[in-house]
């Protein structure tokens, strides 16, 4: 009866894989073809070894509308990376001193903060960019970075964590003389970390992703990021070379699937022990 179980769910297994991993393969194929042939929809499931070369040539010389794709990476990767670790850090801060502090309308803080879930980002775009552009951060790195770095999630995930702390811990460093600072740097981050690299990974994936707020606080091709730059490449007045821009999608998946790759233990361990 095991042995049919095993059989069943590897199928199913197999069957997911296949599902995931035919479009990439689809995508990868095209990508080495001519870009005629993936317009007429005659793609072969073959690559084609000749045609590897579009690979450095939209890393160097990008496509018509688009800039080189190593450029926009290099800036979705810095983007990426500054919205993940100021959403980490701000929400661990909130975090704490919602969890620790005793301070006037304190779950009044807490519940304004949990209510911004409920705000779909739409609504709340327009308002902040008549912010940034007050600040004067349109077309800039800034701007790009800033308006994303604040996760009601994240607060309310390490809210919960730091609440799980027991009591005896926080009077045994209180006894010890540990100041706020200290508690948080030697007690609760070490608890933390296998929360705070799950973290890590899904914000960084969330933060390469963007797309409506780059398209809207950047018009400045120097700041386009990859996603950006995948859209510009497919022309509306110009015909669009498909082969660049299967070669350019494909690229885009590395930064994040490397990322879940070299973190991926400490992601399952963030996940599965999020309550200890």
């Amino acid at each position: 009866m095991k042995r049919g179980t095993d059989w069943v769910a590897h199928a199913v297994l197999c069957l997911g894989v296949a599902l995931f991993a035919l479009p990439l393969w689809l995508v990868f194929a095209a990508s080495t073809q001519e870009s005629g042939a993936i317009a007429r929809g005659n793609v072969s499931l073959i690559p084609d070894p000749a045609g590897l070369g579009v690979y450095a040539q939209v890393l160097t010389e990008g496509a018509p509308g688009a800039g080189p794709v190593w450029r926009m990476m290099l800036l979705s990767f810095a983007m990426a990376l500054g919205i993940t670790i100021g959403k980490i850090i701000i929400s661990v801060l909130s975090a704490y001193a919602v969890a620790f502090f005793r301070f006037p309308f304190r779950m009044v803080a807490f519940w304004t903060i949990f209510i911004t879930l409920m705000l779909p980002v739409e609504v709340r775009i327009i308002p902040t960019y008549a912010v940034m552009a007050g600040f004067g951060l349109i077309n800039s790195f800034t701007g790009l970075v800033l308006p994303l770095i604040a996760s009601a999630t994240a607060t309310l995930l390490f809210r919960q964590v730091f609440l799980s702390i027991p009591d005896e811990l926080v009077e045994a460093a209180r006894m010890d003389g540990a100041g706020p600072w200290r508690f948080l740097r030697d007690i609760l981050l070490p608890v933390s970390a296998a929360n705070i690299a799950a973290l890590f990974v899904i914000l960084f994936v969330y933060g390469w992703n963007q797309y409506l707020w780059p398209l809207l606080v950047a018009t400045d091709p120097k700041l386009d990021t990859i996603v950006i730059g995948i859209v510009k490449m497919i022309g509306t007045e110009t015909a669009t070379e498909w082969n660049r821009v299967m070669a350019t999608a494909l690229l885009a998946l590395l930064p994040p699937v490397a990322v879940v790759l070299l973190m991926q233990r400490w992601f399952v361990k963030g996940l599965t022990e999020g309550d200890k």
